[in-house]
């Protein structure tokens, strides 16, 4: 079997793709420090000021100037979307499927290039990047393939039982309009492209704007689309503050429907902005998570100790599916707490474009301070830091936003086991048994993944009780990350999402449609 890049699989790739990305990534560094334009109505557009955005990597090595919108620029990209729609929803779907087709086509001739850009700006290592490039390729494929094979949600009904007329019915799916996109910085690439892929190949048209973070790897997302000969307004990108330019996309009378991924709060106030108007418009809102990992007496605690090191430091934390709770089993909690300590101690951390380095910085500045404030948090109230906690200013590293993955055994009082902090950082309780730890890992107002390590009566149990929605047992390539679409529907349950309804699962493209039922008598 050829090698097939997932989530699951980046542990052990092959020698070429570090060979490429190495020669993709001189390229890029070669490129840095040019301006960067919006893209409006099929036209790449200079805004009027632009920001420099630095490298969390090392903060005097300046990626670009990217624009900044405004207000303005926001109607101007949804007007365009809005004059579009009529002749995008009526292309014909196939012809649809094949532009998705395409982007993925040109994504995927792009990924290491790409995948480099997205470490110099997020500071997530050469694996997680290419994985997220090629993860937002395999979201327009099989957007394109599913949308076809649901028979673009257009069904004829049984006849009604008229004995003198014949009464035909039909159900029909039909896209709402102009759709808006608005992604976050730890995923800017697929959780931009995810939704992208599904408005459109529905038949809405998109305004997409990126987290202020990372604008760079959404510009390279939008370049895919235009160069992919989609229609001009089909696809329209901004980058620019949430207070501004999300804002205005939010509250334009025109914008139809969002998908937002992003904080619990902005999140829910997004959520009811949609839901608060002349009348409700869909609103598919992922809000983060409090992920938690339950480690039986039962467990192999090799292989829990290994996916809890993976779900809780890879990517420094910063992904929703992250783990930051950890309850095991108070006869195994000594061993486990060795064995993870010990692995721990194995991250190498630094520039996350060298192959060596698992781990690179937080994003910014802020979560950089958010960091000293929760380890000087958890340095009270009995808890105790097992490994880890401190800022890393040494040599090179005090160039950018390094920190140290902590683990901290903490009491069950503390009011950080309640707190999405999106760092490095774990916390562990002894528990008697497995009931104590479920009732603790339901005892959140998220539940966006979760994790156990333990018998199959320990696993059948798990299922039947946790409230998340995604879940993994005795994993250990992630306790509780790793979603790949076509493997693993991502999506979650109370406070993690609006929806009840996975990504790239088998119901996530009718969220973009609503239904008409037609009925004819001849």
């Amino acid at each position: 079997m050829s090698y097939r890049l997932t989530y699951s699989t980046m542990f052990n790739p092959p020698e070429e793709l570090h060979t490429r990305f190495e020669a993709a990534l001189k390229e890029v560094r070669a490129s840095l420090g040019q301006r960067h334009p919006m893209f409006i109505n099929g036209c790449d557009e200079l805004a009027a000021r632009s920001e420099e955005k630095k490298s969390p990597i090392d903060t005097g090595l300046v990626l670009g100037s990217f624009p900044a919108a405004t207000a303005q620029d926001a109607a101007r990209a949804v007007a365009a979307a809005k004059a579009a729609f009529p002749i995008w929803r009526k292309t014909p779907p196939a012809q649809r499927v094949a532009l998705m087709r395409r982007v993925a086509e040109l994504i995927e001739e792009r990924v290491y290039h790409i995948a480099a850009a997205l470490t110099l700006e997020v500071g997530k290592n050469r694996m997680e990047a290419l994985g997220e490039v090629q993860e937002t390729a395999d979201f327009f494929r099989i957007y394109g393939e599913d949308f076809a094979k649901q028979q673009h949600f257009d069904h004829v009904l049984p006849d009604d039982p008229l004995p003198d007329f014949k009464s035909h019915n039909r159900s029909v799916m039909k896209p709402y309009g102009v759709w808006v996109v608005i992604a976050p910085f730890n995923f800017p690439f697929a959780l931009a492209g995810g939704p992208v892929a599904a408005a459109l190949v529905t038949g809405n048209t998109v305004v997409m704007k990126s987290s202020v973070d990372t604008p760079w790897s959404s510009r390279m997302l939008a370049d895919c689309l235009r160069d992919a000969g989609l229609p001009p307004g089909v696809f329209n990108f901004l980058n620019g503050s949430g207070r501004e330019v999300g804002s205005a996309l939010v509250e334009h009378p025109d914008t139809a429907g969002i998908t937002f991924t992003g904080s619990y709060g902005v999140g829910m106030d997004i959520l009811r902005k949609m839901m608060g108007g002349r009348y409700p418009r869909p609103c598919i809102v992922e809000m983060g998570g409090k992920n938690a990992v339950i480690v039986t007496r039962s467990a192999d605690l090799d292989r829990a100790a290994l996916g809890i090191m993976r779900s809780a430091f890879g990517m420094g934390g910063q992904k929703c599916s992250a783990l930051s709770r950890i309850y095991v089993e108070e006869q195994v909690a000594d061993r486990l707490v060795e064995k993870l300590t010990a692995n721990m101690g194995q991250l190498r951390i630094g520039d996350p474009t060298a192959r060596a380095n698992y781990l690179g910085p937080v994003v910014n500045g802020r979560a950089y301070e958010d960091y000293a404030r929760y380890v000087e948090a958890l340095g009270r109230d009995g808890s105790r830091i097992l490994v880890g906690g401190k800022l890393l200013k040494e040599g090179e590293l005090a160039r950018g936003y390094y920190v140290a993955p902590t683990l901290a055994e903490t009491p069950l009082t503390h009011p950080l086991w309640k707190e999405e902090m999106f760092l490095p950082i774990a916390m562990l309780a002894r528990v008697k048994d497995r009931e104590e730890a479920m009732r603790l890992a339901n005892d959140s107002e998220l539940g966006l993944t979760a994790g156990v390590f333990g018998s199959t009566e320990d696993v059948a149990w798990f299922h039947d009780n946790i409230e998340a929605g995604v879940t993994y047992a005795n994993r250990p390539q992630g306790a509780t990350t790793g979603a790949w679409p076509g493997y693993q529907p991502f999506g979650g349950w109370k406070g993690s999402g609006s929806t009840g309804k996975a990504i790239a699962s088998f119901y996530y493209l009718a969220q973009y449609m609503r239904e008409q039922s037609q009925t004819v008598v001849e």
